[in-house]
């Protein structure tokens, strides 16, 4: 079954400033601030929401279609991608751009100070839903804000189910636009801070919302998920991480586990540990896609953390 990965390519450059940023910054000089930091420690991942959502689903065996744009420097990822046969078809590449690239300085307190360039990622709504055939299930996850707001109404207008996923791009829209998302959706997923900032938004509380879609999940880090659905709560508790190295990239782990789980018809409680799996899984390894395993190992393990099989 084809799923249908509306988001982001982006390429994520990660340094590290063996200081505190809070050494070289005097409060009383931020309006005149000019500072540069020494990183020996520099790293770049392949990222976006879309490449990293789509990289999981595929390692669990399912069949990701990215939809997204890049710009002129993504044959490196390209490659990659044709590593592992991942269907590139609707990845539209935007001349005289670069494909979005964060830049990240991490001080030794793990502040981060982050510039975020979206170069193609401006170009989004180019892409049409309608474009990929075949599929049967389908996210808006972050990416350009009209590529966004066009994608989701086009999900709608085809009757293809979806999860609205704002993430990081949830600021950017109004409180009526954020509630048109979740009329719209068939499902909502953010996180716990994500969650507070729709309600505020919107007006609504979460229980209101969760009444305008089949589920509507919440994410809440080391304690585990939420998902309300047709009147239920379902508190899915963690799963246990081997080691802890790196955040990034673990809810659209996250949301991999739970469109696996969904296009495989597995209940709630189910999707919610499966995708609750997968973010302790990739928070062991650094950046958002450099994790690896198979369907055998992920069942071994689901029965060894939850005591039933998948």
């Amino acid at each position: 079954m084809r799923t249908l990965i509306c988001g982001s390519m982006a390429y994520d450059t990660i340094m590290v400033f063996h200081d505190h940023f809070k050494n070289h910054i005097l409060p009383d000089q931020i309006h005149i601030l000019n500072v540069a930091f020494l990183v020996p420690d520099m790293r770049r991942e392949y990222g976006g929401c879309a490449g990293n959502i789509a990289y999981t689903m595929k390692l669990l065996g399912g069949d990701p279609v990215i939809m997204a744009t890049v710009g002129d420097d993504f044959p490196p990822y390209r490659d990659r991608l044709n590593q592992f046969g991942m269907d590139q078809s609707h990845i539209r590449a935007v001349p005289r751009t670069f494909t979005a690239q964060a830049f990240i300085t991490t001080d030794l307190a793990d502040n981060q100070i982050t510039a975020f360039h979206p170069g193609a990622m401006n170009h989004a709504h180019e892409n049409q839903v309608a474009d990929a055939g075949g599929i049967t299930l389908g996210i808006v996850a972050p990416d350009g804000r009209q590529g966004m707001l066009d994608h989701a109404r086009q999900f709608h207008e085809a009757g293809i189910p979806f999860i609205f996923d704002p993430g990081q791009g949830l600021p950017m829209f109004s409180g009526v636009e954020l509630q048109r998302f979740v009329e719209l959706a068939d499902y909502v997923a953010v996180n716990d801070y994500e969650a507070r900032l729709l309600q505020e938004r919107t007006g609504h509380k979460l229980e209101v919302l969760a009444r305008e879609v089949k589920a509507l999940v919440v994410t809440l880090g080391a304690q585990g998920s939420r998902i309300y659905s047709n009147g239920e709560t379902h508190h899915i508790p963690a799963a246990k991480p081997h080691a802890i190295m790196d955040p990034t990239g673990c809810g659209d782990a996250y949301r991999a586990g739970l469109m696996t789980g969904m296009q495989k018809g597995m209940d709630w409680p189910t999707c919610g540990r499966l995708a609750g799996l997968m973010g302790a899984i990739k928070i062991g390894h650094r950046g958002g896609q450099n994790h690896r395993f198979g369907w055998d190992e992920i069942a071994d393990r689901f029965k060894a953390e939850y005591g039933y099989g998948l």
